[in-house]
C-alpha cells in the first residue's frame, strides 16, 4: 500500500526529532532549479504571486535565499517532522512507536510544489510553494506543467502489481498526478460530518480526518481495502451506502 497527501504551509523547524533516520528526496536537481527561480522574485512579487502578506513574503524571501544544497541534519529536517498542519496533527508521529517508523517511511508519501514527491525521512529545508502557484519556469507555465509525469513515474517505479494507492491528498495536489499515467487506481477516502441535517465535507475536519487515517493504517498494519474499511476513529464509520467507484466514504 502506498498513501499519498499533501503538504502544510505550517512548518516547525526548531522542535527536536526523535530519530536519527533520514533519506534524501529524490528530486533535488529539480528543487534546485526550481529554487534558483525562486531567488529571483523580490517580496513584493511573492506576495502578489502567492496572496501572501508582506510579513509572509519577507519570510519566504529569506527562506528562498537561504536555501542551499546539500541537506544536512543542521540545516535541514525530515519533512513529516517538519510539516504541523492538520494532516500531520492528525498523523501525530512524535507519538508513533519507533518500530513503525519504518513502515511509515515504505507507505507514505508527501505532494510538494518544491520537491515534487517526498518520503517521511526525506530532509527538507524551510518553504512555501504551494502546487497550484502560477510560477512560469523556462518554458513550463506553472508547476503542473514542471512536474509533468515525474511524480506519477516515480509512484509506479514503486507501486507493485495490485498494490493499493490511497489519495489522502487535496484536489490541488493530486491533480499532479494524471491518473492515465499510473498503473494502478486510486482509492479516494471522502470524510463527511452531519450537519444541518445532510451529511457535507467540512474541510477543518477532513483535513484531520485524512492524518487521523493513514495514524490508523501505520498502527494496525492496514494492507488491504476491507481492512480499509474498518477506519472508527474519531466516530467515523465506512458508508457503503455513500460510497461509489474508487471513492469510500466515512460519516459521522
Amino acid at each position: 500500500m502506498k498513501i499519498i497527501i499533501s503538504p502544510a504551509k505550517s512548518l516547525d523547524f526548531e522542535s527536536k526529532v526523535s530519530t536519527n533516520l533520514q533519506t534524501e528526496p529524490i528530486f533535488l536537481d529539480q528543487s534546485k532549479k526550481l529554487n534558483n527561480k525562486l531567488k529571483t522574485l523580490s517580496k513584493k512579487k511573492l506576495s502578489s504571486l502567492m496572496s501572501i502578506s508582506d510579513d509572509l513574503a519577507r519570510l519566504n524571501y529569506e527562506r528562498n535565499q537561504d536555501w542551499t544544497l546539500p541537506f544536512t541534519t543542521k540545516n535541514a529536517k525530515q519533512a513529516i517532522y517538519a510539516f504541523t498542519g492538520a494532516v500531520f496533527q492528525g498523523i501525530k508521529v512524535n507519538t508513533i512507536e519507533a518500530s513503525k517508523i519504518p513502515d511509515l517511511q515504505h507507505k507514505l508519501r508527501i505532494l510538494s510544489g518544491l520537491y515534487g514527491i517526498l518520503k517521511p525521512l526525506d530532509l527538507i529545508q524551510p518553504y512555501r510553494l504551494e502546487m497550484g502557484t502560477k510560477l512560469k519556469i523556462g518554458t513550463k507555465e506553472n508547476l503542473y506543467k514542471f512536474w509533468d509525469d515525474a511524480v506519477a513515474n516515480a509512484l509506479n517505479d514503486e507501486l507493485e502489481e495490485n498494490e493499493l494507492l490511497i489519495n489522502l491528498a487535496s484536489a490541488e495536489y493530486f491533480k499532479v498526478i494524471p491518473k492515465k499515467v499510473l498503473k494502478v487506481p486510486m482509492i479516494t477516502p471522502i470524510f463527511k460530518d452531519f450537519k444541518n441535517g445532510e451529511y457535507k465535507t467540512i474541510m477543518t475536519y477532513a483535513k484531520k480526518a485524512r492524518g487521523l487515517m493513514v495514524r490508523y493504517i501505520i498502527d494496525n498494519n492496514v494492507n488491504t481495502l476491507e481492512e480499509l474499511k474498518n477506519f472508527n476513529v474519531e466516530d467515523y464509520r465506512f458508508s457503503k451506502e455513500m460510497s461509489k467507484n474508487n471513492e469510500l466514504v466515512f460519516t459521522r
